[in-house]
């Protein structure tokens, strides 16, 4: 990846701007989505469909006109998340059957509670308490579906069951964060009082442990006996192998322990600091170092078998439109949030003020600083924030292209003329790109950090 030393917040803002005026009219367009047909997953021909697997989307879709009235003030788009996460958003609280708790209601009561809590919505005591009893269900739920490891901690098991560990549940842990920072426990039988700071301890150092690998690279998932709690092996849903790199698996892993870094911080509990630290730097700088191309999007998988189809892919820009094997951009929206956090966790950047125009080399190369990760999750957000990657047709409902959802299954659409997908949006993908497009809007501007648990 091709860092890019010069880049700022606040120069991102004219780019920012425009990608927030496209962006209320994607989700303007959204409102007469039928539900009835399942939660919106990813466009075809620029249209918002269903694809069953999980209900894990339907957070994001309500959740990205909170982010909206968030960066933008404007009140209609509060008014959408608000209204629709009272009436469709409940049975995400009590399902049981996912590993998608911090999707779906981070997304939608946990952004809500803190706006209220910045001061940016009025106070109602009903409307905190309803969000908040949502909140504390919603983490005691997740931290119930439990598998217990042999070595005496345990991970919250992916909706494929007790036996399988999936990368991507490490952000469900602000779940978790959230109900124990409201004083919630889980109960068990005969009365039992488990901590749910301790379950989000034990997820996180699994993943760690189990998910990432020497390098840095992640697999997908894990796989465990159930019967005695031991690990047996690395596998992969929707990566090329279980020892290869599933790129969106690895931004997920990048993102979620560096949030989990800033709240345990936050909090003044630094257990497990230094495995979960060291786990964030090695994710981020494999991204860095040997999964994307030059302009710091990757493709979708860093063993894709025709990826050498494409020569020196990593030394030139991303091609969504060659012929061999598709990027994701999702993966990227995700990743630059992640280098973000962990560039400002180590030092690379304060909360907010003024910052110096150009990163020195020096510092660049010290990674401790955090300077490096800071200016790679710059150079990711402004690849993404300008074409071929921002969606600027009026008539296409996406607002990132070239997203992917499950390549091994042959899930994404193939336009006409084309050997492989793209061109097409995802839920996730537009919910991260305007996460972290708000996350820098409110450095540039001085406004408080975006914070989860604010």
């Amino acid at each position: 990846m091709r860092i890019n030393t010069s880049l700022t917040p606040q120069k991102l803002q004219r780019k920012i701007h425009r990608f927030w005026e496209l962006s209320a009219a994607k989700i303007r367009a959204l409102e007469a989505y039928d539900i009835a047909k399942g939660s919106p997953v990813f466009t075809v021909r620029g249209r918002y469909t269903a694809r069953g697997w999980t209900e894990w989307t339907q957070g994001f879709q309500y959740g990205s006109a909170i982010l909206q009235f968030d960066a933008t003030d404007e009140s209609e788009f509060l008014e959408i998340g608000r209204r629709n996460t009272a009436e469709k958003m409940a049975p995400h609280i009590s399902h049981f059957g996912v590993h998608d708790h911090g999707f779906n209601n981070v997304s939608t009561y946990g952004n809500l509670l803190r706006l209220m809590n910045e001061g940016r919505i009025p106070e109602n005591p009903w409307e905190r308490a309803f969000y908040e009893l949502a909140l504390k269900i919603s983490g005691a739920v997740q931290a119930r579906r439990w598998t217990n490891t042999a070595e005496g901690g345990g991970f919250i098991y992916s909706f494929n069951g007790p036996h399988s560990l999936f990368v991507d549940s490490i952000r469900s842990l602000r779940s978790l964060a959230l109900a124990h920072k409201l004083g919630h426990v889980l109960m068990e039988e005969n009365d039992r009082k488990i901590s749910l700071l301790d379950r989000l301890h034990q997820h996180a150092a699994a993943i760690a442990k189990y998910n990432v690998r020497a390098d840095g690279g992640v697999a997908h998932e894990a796989i465990f006996n159930v019967n005695d709690g031991c690990f047996r092996c690395p596998n992969s849903q929707q990566g090329w192998s279980p020892f290869t790199t599933w790129t969106r698996g690895l931004a997920w892993a990048m993102l979620g322990f560096a949030e989990q870094l800033e709240f345990l911080r936050a909090i003044g509990n630094r257990q497990n600091e230094p495995l979960l630290r060291n786990a964030a730097k090695a994710t981020c700088d494999f991204y860095i170092e040997q999964a994307t191309a030059a302009d710091g999007i990757p493709y979708w998988d860093t063993g894709a078998p025709n990826l050498h189809q494409l020569g020196d892919w990593q030394r030139k820009p991303s091609n969504p439109f060659n012929d061999w094997e598709p990027v994701d951009s999702s993966a990227a929206a995700i990743a630059a949030q992640g280098l973000l956090r962990l560039g400002r966790y180590l030092g690379g950047r304060p909360e907010s003020g003024s910052h110096s125009s150009q990163a020195s080399d020096s510092r660049l190369k010290t990674q401790d600083s955090g300077l490096k990760y800071w200016q790679a999750g710059l150079t990711v957000l402004d690849t993404l924030l300008d074409e071929p990657y921002l969606s600027t047709e009026a008539r296409h409902q996406g607002l990132i292209l070239h997203s992917v959802y499950h390549h091994p299954n042959r899930w994404d659409y193939v336009p006409r003329g084309r050997k492989i997908p793209c061109g097409e949006s995802s839920m996730w993908g537009d919910y991260h790109a305007r996460e972290v497009a708000l996350y820098v809007q409110r450095v540039a501007c001085d406004q408080p950090y975006l914070a989860f648990w604010n």
